[in-house]
């Protein structure tokens, strides 16, 4: 049975990894649960899974819930997802949102245990970081994000010498084929309406003006050791093809599904082996009948090109992309920015930042809390 410790069990994967571990008790044991606020949903998973660890943002929850639960372990804050990373399991769960999941990360791998993660941001931000510690304590790193799952799975038995680039597919939003006029017009409920996924508020943003794709490029630049100018955007408003990996020889192989987390997810749980899930197969003759691909307008979807950008300079220039998108987007969530001043602060935010290579954690930190707050300073 393979012992299995979620960072962020409450959120969308979270809750879908437990509904894969629900169905499969006989292979799966969640030993680890965290939560930032959603403290009642946690107390019913507890009574569901019987963790041995809990984890909550604030003390006092932590100790309320140790007074109830005194047969586990209760932590809180960042030492406590810490402590989670490091502690005795098969695999970690990464689907924090936002930088704040890099250190956890960093730590469980530093501890030897298997990191699948949905946090992109861990290698947005620290890629360099990451994949030297990944390799020095042979700790796997498996990808939950749908599309570079698909990449993983497309590169399974083929030399990665073999590659000649990486189609990153991606939905185009709810603002596809909107002009710059039209995006300076965007409400808040209309970038939270996604055609396609159910996400959290901030991805669900980040998705809507493209720097989403943008942070995975520079994710699928990290996990696949490949330069960004071999990495190209395809907007697939239908996602059923979640990516692909086009071959020196002309070969294009494509990884396509309905778009459910939870094939991703359970794939990374039952690596190399595929677990039998008992959703409803794609039908290609409904869902797949009409299969289109257009290219990005990254005029208009700045952020993307931003994206490239900093991933082609390298060094601390993707940690302060990535800071200054999330402090931008919580603005703009609070009601306090416009939805185009999201990429037009990025941008004044990057050509200000002087990149720094070759950083340690707290190096990285620090990229990352100086871009926040150039990014207030210019507002």
């Amino acid at each position: 049975m393979k012992k299995i410790a979620i960072l962020g069990s409450t959120g969308s994967i979270g809750t879908q990894a437990l509904d894969i571990i629900a169905r499969n008790p006989d292979k799966f044991k969640a030993t680890v649960l965290s939560c930032s606020k959603r403290i009642r949903q946690l107390e019913r998973q507890i009574e569901t899974f019987h963790p041995e660890m809990a984890v909550v943002q604030r003390e006092e929850d932590a100790v309320r819930l140790a007074e109830k639960y005194p047969e586990i372990q209760v932590e809180f804050g960042d030492q406590g997802l810490i402590r989670a990373a490091e502690s005795s399991c098969d695999m970690v769960l990464n689907s924090l949102m936002g930088i704040r999941g890099m250190v956890p990360t960093y730590h469980g791998l530093c501890a030897g245990n298997d990191i699948a993660f949905a946090n992109k941001e861990t290698l947005v931000a620290g890629g360099e970081l990451i994949m030297r510690t990944a390799e020095e304590t042979g700790a796997k790193l498996l990808p939950v994000d749908s599309e570079h799952s698909a990449i993983f799975q497309c590169l399974q038995g083929n030399p990665e010498k073999a590659v000649r680039r990486i189609l990153l597919t991606a939905s185009g939003g709810p603002f596809r084929g909107y002009s710059r006029k039209q995006l300076e017009q965007v409400t808040l409920e209309q970038a939270l309406k996604h055609p396609k996924w159910t996400m959290g508020s901030k991805i669900t943003i980040d998705s809507a003006s493209m720097m989403n794709k943008g942070l995975e490029v520079i994710e699928a630049r990290w996990l696949f050791d490949t330069e960004p100018d071999r990495i190209q955007v395809v907007v697939h408003p239908q996602s059923i093809v979640h990516s692909a990996v086009e071959y020196w020889d002309g070969s294009v192989i494509a990884q396509m599904g309905k778009p459910d987390m939870r094939i991703p997810i359970s794939y990374a749980f039952c690596y190399p082996q595929r677990l039998e899930n008992r959703m409803s197969p794609l039908d290609l003759f409904t869902e797949g009948k009409e299969l289109t691909f257009e290219e990005p307008d990254m005029e208009v979807f700045r952020n993307l090109r931003l994206a490239y950008d900093a991933c082609r300079t390298g060094g601390s220039c993707t940690a302060a992309l990535n800071g200054a998108n999330e402090v931008l987007v919580q603005l703009f969530l609070e009601g306090k920015i416009r939805f185009t001043q999201i990429q037009d602060t990025i941008e004044k935010v990057l050509n200000r930042h002087e990149p720094k290579y070759n950083l340690d954690l707290e190096g990285i930190l620090e990229a990352d809390r100086q871009a926040r707050q150039s990014a207030l300073d210019l507002l």
